[in-house]
């Protein structure tokens, strides 16, 4: 048997310690204020530590309360998603994918009308966690992932390649010049971040195939994300490198240009990806066959399916 503090203690110290207040703790839980506060003063007496510092108008956690905090709701977020996991099996018309954040604003949004009149009847779950989890939990049914589609234990089909193109906001060039003799040297580059320190070599690539490729690049704005990148240049902060097929609406509409006739393939791609060791659901299918139908009819011909 676990040796552990009373379930009722442990829930309310995580609301305690999420309010920093007895009395908003006690309005959430619809307790009184003195059996909130007798829950904790219990807790503190079996753990021997304190956890609250008690002042005048708000609460203060000490560091082993910071730690027992940060502990239980993360063991809570994960009761949590089992339990929904094991409800939401009972509803047999839910799909649940989760995709990349651009993915979903720039591509899978105004497609949505589209999807739901293929897939009728179908409740739609569209989640954008840049840690989809499809390994380690059920509740999803399957992922769009960005990468070069080889996931242990994953079965991946790739979707599209990247076609890249540099797009600024139509202001930031001269009048009369037009956008095939922009100097680039004049603009600031906006760049998205593999990770903390390191930029994705997407600029120097497409200024390689531009027979640019001694342009220094140094400089400019960093994003985390390529869809804050494609706003700030929205915004006239700078020009892009971005995949076409997420700024073709926003060329249409005016609110970009090309930045010179060059298109570059990129190195990775965006898959469908399942659970290798489960067969694909209908659902699964059915969704899998409306993107082949988007992708193939659509007005991107530089769009390629295969089986990875």
């Amino acid at each position: 048997m676990r040796r552990l503090p009373a379930l009722s203690a442990m829930k309310v110290f995580e609301v305690v310690g999420q309010t920093r207040s007895f009395t908003r703790a006690a309005e959430l839980l619809h307790l009184t204020q003195s059996a909130v506060s007798r829950q904790v003063r219990n807790l503190e007496d079996q753990l021997g530590e304190p956890l609250v510092i008690r002042r005048h108008h708000f609460l203060d956690l000490t560091p082993s309360g910071m730690e027992l905090l940060a502990a239980l709701q993360q063991a809570f977020h994960n009761v949590e998603l089992t339990v929904r996991n094991i409800t939401e099996r009972s509803n047999p018309q839910r799909l649940r994918v989760n995709v990349p954040p651009t993915f979903a604003k720039r591509w899978l949004m105004p497609r949505l009308a589209s999807l739901r009149s293929f897939l009728p009847g179908i409740d739609l779950s569209i989640t954008t966690d840049l840690n989809d989890n499809l390994a380690e939990r059920g509740i999803l049914d399957c992922a769009i992932r960005f990468g070069d589609g080889e996931w242990s234990a994953m079965k991946s089909e790739r979707l599209m390649t990247e076609r890249h193109i540099a797009v600024c906001a139509p202001q930031l060039l001269a009048p009369g010049t037009g956008s095939v003799a922009v100097d680039l040297s004049s603009l600031t580059f906006l760049h998205v971040l593999a990770s903390a320190d390191q930029r994705y070599l997407t600029w120097q690539r497409w200024l390689d195939a531009a027979g640019l490729g001694q342009t220094d690049t140094r400089g400019g704005l960093e994003f985390d994300l390529l869809d804050l990148v494609i706003e700030a240049a929205c915004n006239g902060l700078g020009v892009a490198v971005a995949d076409r097929s997420m700024v073709a609406p926003l060329m249409q509409a005016g609110h970009l240009v090309q930045v010179l006739d060059v298109e570059v393939e990129g190195h990775e791609s965006y898959w469908l990806v399942t659970r290798a060791d489960q067969p694909a659901s209908g659902h699964v299918r059915a969704f899998h066959a409306w993107l082949r139908s988007e992708l193939t009819a659509g007005d991107l011909p530089a769009l390629r399916l295969a089986t990875g």
